[in-house]
């Protein structure tokens, strides 16, 4: 349904084909004031083009903002806290960035006195979902326009049709074709569309953007030592880094290691299967990191709740409810966990490889090495005790054998 009475809108603008085509649909058809906001989140190399597309557009009122720290300290770093895997295998990359960017679209339609927000999400994505329910959990007054939910413009050709009529640049790929679908950030760079369509096709080995193919991949292990504090990367190698730059060096060094790369079909939360193909080689080595630390600091039980409570956690960022009571009070427990989970990681990168070398912490340690060894325990530990135990657990199954 049409949205009436705009006389403003605040666009989450890429520079891509999709979003410039939105700009010129909602100067034609609503005849209002299109206002850009860019998030730079990491994608490298579109910041700038995208501010001079939108002013090639007639855009007056352009933001860029530079999120990166912002989106790494407050959404990428909690999120990892929980070793969140949606399906068990996404990062969830893309959607970890939308309720951010929601947030600073209601920050500038505040700002400019906007009566709207658009978005260039799919009617068939995730995304839309993601975004909206963002912006109305912060301002449930708000006005969105999904240009995908009303024009005709429903395929890439279409598309590329009114960008041609329209005199809006298209970027061709290696090969002089339109690209892939993409979504990139700090965490991620993802792919979908032409020859991912068909789940049988494999993903062609040019398609990949960030990382070594295993098999280019340097010859030599890549040591690595990450110091952590709360649950939080602090420190590579010695070197202590901000949140977005640490992230950015463990993508360089993973990436250099084929590390990171997932061809999936997930389950949408509309309802369809989709195929995606992700690079996310820094989220790749903090996950397993993370676990490594884990495994000596936290508490059997707990550890264990966590880990059965990630996948919810998972399926409410995938779905689009970062801002939602239950994620929040969820995030409550997981940052209560990592409370001790400070202390530092070595690992190796070999060719698609994380293989972890050691894990210590100097003061939250639950490991103790008399009661694991194999030597002399010096009373740590009665092997008779293992009996009683034995026995308590074997009186259900005993009593269910003489049936």
């Amino acid at each position: 349904m049409k949205e009436k009475n705009i006389k403003k809108v605040v666009l989450a603008y890429s520079g891509g084909l999709d979003t410039s085509i939105i700009v010129k649909w909602l100067q034609d058809n609503y005849k209002c004031e299109v206002i850009t906001y860019t998030a730079d989140l990491g994608q490298k190399g579109e910041i700038e083009s995208a501010k001079k597309r939108a002013k090639e557009l007639g855009v007056n009122q352009i933001f860029l903002d530079d999120v990166k720290e912002e989106f790494t300290r407050d959404f990428i770093f909690p999120m990892l806290r929980a070793n969140a895997l949606y399906e068990e295998q996404y990062l969830l990359g893309t959607a970890i960035a939308r309720p951010l960017i929601s947030k600073k679209l209601i920050e500038v339609a505040n700002e400019c006195n906007a009566d709207a927000i658009a978005h260039g999400a799919t009617g068939k994505g995730n995304d839309q979902v993601r975004f909206e329910l963002s912006a109305y959990a912060l301002n449930p007054s708000i006005k969105i326009i999904a240009p995908w939910r009303e024009w005709d413009l429903n395929s890439r050709e279409k598309l590329l049709s009114y960008a041609s009529s329209n005199n809006i640049p298209v970027d061709m790929d290696k090969k002089n074709a339109p690209p892939y679908s993409m979504d990139a950030n700090l965490l991620h760079i993802s792919y979908e569309g032409k020859a991912l369509e068909d789940p049988w096709t494999s993903a062609p080995e040019d398609m990949w953007r960030w990382t070594a193919s295993p098999k280019n991949a340097p010859d030599q292990e890549e040591e690595l030592e990450i110091e952590f504090f709360k649950g939080d990367p602090i420190a590579l190698n010695g070197k202590n880094l901000s949140p977005a730059n640490l992230l950015e060096e463990l993508n360089n060094l993973g990436a250099k290691n084929a590390i990171g790369r997932l061809d999936i079909v997930e389950n949408r939360y509309v309802g369809m299967k989709s195929r995606g193909c992700y690079e996310t080689p820094g989220g790749t080595i903090l996950l397993q990191a993370r676990r490594a630390l884990e495994s000596v600091t936290l508490d059997r039980e707990v550890a264990h709740l966590k880990t059965e409570l990630m996948p919810k956690y998972a399926n409410m960022i995938y779905n689009g409810f970062w801002w939602s009571p239950e994620r929040e009070n969820l995030q409550k427990f997981i940052d209560a966990t990592q409370e001790t989970v400070s202390g530092f990681v070595r690992l190796s990168l070999y060719k698609g490889n994380i293989i972890i070398k050691g894990r210590k912490s100097e003061n939250n340690s639950l490991y103790s090495s008399n009661l694991a060894t194999f030597e002399e325990d010096h009373g740590e530990y009665d092997h008779k005790d293992a009996q009683g135990f034995i026995a308590l657990n074997a009186l259900r199954l005993k009593n269910n054998g003489k049936k």
